[in-house]
């Protein structure tokens, strides 16, 4: 890992996704950003006539400037929290705060680097509204960069049990890559997963197969599964069932009009699991 980057937005899903991203820091010794992104839509002259002509006066110029210092006081609150929890963890000197304008997904993109990791909340400031769904930015986020993406849930907690839902795809490659070089995750235990919706049971045992072989070679053990039935249910009532802490999966492996057509399964799983997914394109 380069460093680590963190989506913050004050929100109780960003907090707990301070501490994964504490957690991941202490796996290997790197530098962690803090971002917090004031929307830049919020600024926008037909935002700022809709917000004044609400409050019963007419639209003025001072308006935006107002809104700015609103969202000055507010990124200083949630950087004073952001800093709380990586002190916590003793890592207040790894961590930087940033506080950009502008659209999430964009930024996000203009700042991170191929070996970065980005780390997000399932939800942002309203989940306490709608707690079923995702936060509104998440996929399209996930979609756009083509790093390693951990996703955290309500609550932090220790991960001591690991699913890998494994297609033999690149992607999961990559985790299997990824965790045989890290020695925090190589002490953990393992299930690798794969289901057998939308291909033979021989090749679901082939790609377990390779995949014990590889992680046999590192000196890893971990329980192999088969599944039946639709993916995204099979892996989430795994996960359920087993008491695993982290699922790690590849994502998003079909274009946008496929997942239209017949839904997204890793969306469907970021939704359904209640456990932090670490996703891998």
């Amino acid at each position: 890992m380069n460093k680590i980057i963190v989506c913050t937005d004050g929100s109780q899903h960003s907090q707990v996704a301070c501490h994964y991203a504490a957690w991941l820091a202490k796996t290997k010794n790197t530098s962690i950003i803090a971002l917090y992104v004031s929307d830049l839509r919020i600024f926008e002259m037909p935002a700022v006539a809709d917000l004044s002509g609400s409050m019963g006066i007419q639209p003025f110029e001072g308006m935006v400037t107002h809104l700015r210092e609103v969202e000055s006081i507010k990124a200083k609150f949630i950087q004073e929290q952001a800093e709380s929890v990586f002190k916590e963890h003793g890592l207040a000197d790894q961590l930087e705060f940033v506080h950009e304008t502008g659209m999430l997904v964009d930024v996000v993109k203009g700042r991170i680097e191929p070996d970065d990791v980005l780390v997000l909340g399932k939800r942002g400031e309203n989940a306490e509204f709608d707690s079923e769904h995702l936060g509104s930015m998440l996929e399209r986020v996930v979609r756009s960069v083509q790093i390693p993406c951990f996703v955290g849930n309500r609550k932090f907690s220790e991960i001591k049990e690991v699913a890998i839902a494994h297609d033999g795809g690149d992607s999961c490659r990559k985790i299997i890559d990824y965790i045989t070089a890290q020695d925090d995750f190589r002490k953990m235990r393992f299930h690798v997963l794969s289901c057998v919706e939308g291909h033979d049971e021989g090749k679901a045992a082939q790609c377990l197969s390779d995949v014990e072989s590889q992680l046999k070679a590192q000196g890893i053990d971990a329980t192999y599964q088969t599944l039946n039935g639709v993916v995204e249910t099979a892996i989430a009532e795994y996960v359920e069932e087993n008491s695993i802490d982290l699922l790690m999966l590849g994502a998003y492996g079909h274009s946008r009009i496929r997942d239209f057509l017949i839904g997204s399964t890793t969306t469907e799983l970021l939704r359904s699991c209640h456990v932090p997914v670490f996703c891998f394109r």
